[in-house]
């Protein structure tokens, strides 16, 4: 298998190629249009197609770079099905399996962040039948869940980040590594962590947030103080392929 991660240190932004080296396949989740040309580049030198390009969510803080990459490397471009945008994509369902040679990724919707919010499952089947890591979008981060104040109810979507994290993440093996979207520099969370990655059993011993019950869970994050993000409208926006009259 090959793994990459690309992080934006300015910004907290992550993105990462992976897939099955025997079968030159791979897929790219969460890239930022400032670095299309870098996963092409890096594909290309590794004799990658990249078949699958996947936004975990439509994303509030940056640009998506996901269909411009999909559009250049003829892979589908994928969102789950619920997914309010204008553009054409591939739908992810709850449960989907997509398969990249000796790579498997398992799809599972996390909403609470926002609706349309999936993590990716991860298996190598060369290394063993277990899942080896899990991206986790906006849902579960390093010291950090995501904010549930983008839907416009956030109570509501506290409840069901609550029930995201906990019926589906944390049901996981605790020695599942985790790869979020999003490190210290992002006004996607509060109190994210400048390590980009995680594991499981790490965050269920020493993120305070997740030994909350679900009902002072609810409360604090629909109490807490987060910076606002800039240039939010326009941005989700462009991510939904429209303009800003059409969001």
């Amino acid at each position: 298998m090959i793994f990459a991660p690309f992080y934006r240190y300015e910004t907290g932004c992550a993105a990462y190629l992976f897939g099955c080296i025997g079968h030159g396949k791979c897929a790219v989740v969460d890239p930022h249009e400032a670095e299309v040309d870098r996963y092409l580049s890096l594909a290309e030198s590794k004799e990658l197609q990249i078949t699958h390009v996947i936004d975990t969510h439509v994303h509030a803080d940056h640009v998506s770079g996901g269909p411009t990459l999909a559009e250049r490397s003829g892979a589908k471009y994928c969102a789950h099905s619920g997914t309010d945008t204008a553009r054409a994509f591939t739908a992810l369902h709850d449960g989907d399996r997509l398969t990249l040679g000796n790579t498997l990724i398992d799809v599972r919707h996390t909403p609470g962040h926002t609706d349309d919010s999936l993590s990716l499952i991860v298996t190598d089947l060369r290394r063993g039948e277990a899942p080896w890591f899990v991206l986790t979008g906006d849902t579960l981060m390093s010291g950090a869940i995501g904010r549930p104040d983008l839907g416009g109810d956030s109570q509501r979507d506290a409840g069901r980040l609550y029930d995201s994290l906990h019926d589906i993440l944390l049901a996981l093996p605790d020695d599942l590594e985790v790869y979020p979207a999003h490190f210290a520099g992002s006004a996607c969370s509060a109190g994210v962590s400048g390590k980009p990655s995680t594991t499981i059993g790490f965050e269920k011993r020493n993120n305070p947030q997740l030994s909350l019950g679900r009902d002072a869970f609810i409360v604090e994050l629909s109490d807490r103080t987060v910076v606002p993000i800039a240039n939010i409208a326009p941005t989700v926006a462009r991510n939904r392929g429209r303009d800003l009259a059409q969001s």
